[in-house]
C-alpha cells in the first residue's frame, strides 16, 4: 500500500494513543490512508484554499488534505485525547495544520480562516445534520464556504441529494439543492471504518451556487418546508395551515394543489409558495 507521508500508519497511531473510538461522539476512525486522500481528492483543488474539517479523530483525512496540497487545515476536535496524534502531524506538514480543541457547534472558525475556504470533513454523527443546516442556510449568500465535501450515513446522504416523489425526498434536498449543486460521489461500507458502523456510508459534494436557483426569503422557505415535512401523509393545505392565514390561496398562487403533499412539489413550488407567503 503506497503511503502518503511519512508519519505512522493509523493503526498504530490509535494504539499508540489508545484513540479508542467513542460511541458518545459520534466517532468511527478511518484508517486507510489511501481511501482518505481520495476522499480529499473529492475537493477539488486545494492547494489555493484554506480547509475546515471538524471532528479529525487521528487525523486520518486531515493526512489525506495535507498531502494532497491544501493551503492550511483548521481541523476542530472536541475529543482532547485526539490532540496529541493532531500535534504531531502539525510538526510534520510545517505549521499548515491548526487544531482547536472544542465543539464546533459553539466556535466561528472565520476568525482563523482565509478565503477562499473548502469544508471537507468525515463528520461525527451525532452533529453532521445540525452542521450541514447551519451551511447551508446563513442570512447572506454567497456563504463562506466554496464547497462542502461531507461524509454521512448513506441514508442521509441519499435525503441531501433526492428529487420530488422519492421517500428520501425533504427538508435537507430542499435546502441543499436550493443554494447548491449536491451529488454522491463516494461510497463506504462499514467495514471502511473502526469500529464498523450498522449502516454504510457516502461522501457527499456541495458546490456553492453565486445564487439561490430561485428567489425566495430563507427564513420563510425554511419554515414552510419544516412544516410541509413534518406531516408527511398530511395534504399541505392541513400541515401548513398554521403557516399562513389563507393557505389555500397561497398554495394555488405557487401552482400547488392543495391536496398535494410535500414530497410531490418541487423545489421551484416551494419557493414560489414562500415568496407568495412572504409578499402578503
Amino acid at each position: 500500500m503506497a503511503r502518503i507521508d511519512e508519519l505512522p500508519p493509523l493503526r498504530e497511531v490509535i494504539a499508540t494513543h489508545q484513540l479508542s473510538a467513542k460511541k458518545s461522539l459520534g466517532q468511527n476512525f478511518l484508517l486507510d490512508l489511501n481511501l482518505t486522500a481520495k476522499i480529499a481528492r473529492q475537493a477539488g483543488d486545494l492547494s489555493g484554499a484554506d480547509v475546515l474539517e471538524i471532528g479529525p479523530g487521528p487525523g486520518g483525512l486531515t493526512r489525506g488534505l495535507l498531502a494532497e496540497g491544501a493551503r492550511r487545515v483548521l481541523a476542530i476536535e472536541k475529543d482532547e485525547r485526539c490532540l496529541p496524534a493532531l500535534q504531531e502531524i502539525s510538526d510534520a506538514y510545517d505549521g499548515r495544520l491548526q487544531v482547536i480543541n472544542g465543539d464546533a457547534l459553539e466556535i466561528d472558525p472565520l476568525q482563523y480562516l482565509t478565503p477562499p475556504i473548502k469544508i471537507a470533513a468525515n463528520l461525527p454523527y451525532n452533529v453532521g445534520t445540525e452542521l450541514l443546516v447551519r451551511w447551508l442556510t446563513p442570512k447572506e449568500w454567497p456563504p463562506f464556504w466554496q464547497s462542502l465535501t461531507l461524509m454521512f450515513q448513506k441514508e442521509v446522504a441519499e435525503r441531501i441529494v433526492a428529487q420530488p416523489g422519492s421517500k428520501a425526498y425533504g427538508r435537507l434536498a430542499i435546502l441543499a439543492q436550493w443554494r447548491a449543486d449536491a451529488k454522491i460521489v463516494l461510497d463506504l461500507p462499514p467495514q471502511a471504518f473502526t469500529p464498523p458502523p450498522k449502516v454504510s456510508s457516502a461522501v457527499v459534494h456541495l458546490t456553492a451556487l453565486p445564487e439561490p436557483r430561485f428567489p425566495a426569503d430563507a427564513a420563510t422557505l425554511s419554515r414552510v418546508v419544516a412544516a410541509g415535512f413534518n406531516q408527511r401523509r398530511k395534504m399541505l393545505r392541513a400541515s401548513l395551515k398554521g403557516v399562513a392565514p389563507n393557505i389555500e390561496d397561497h398554495l394555488i398562487a405557487a401552482g400547488i394543489q392543495p391536496t398535494e403533499r410535500a414530497e410531490q412539489v418541487s423545489l421551484e413550488q416551494f419557493c414560489a409558495l414562500a415568496r407568495s407567503i412572504k409578499d402578503a
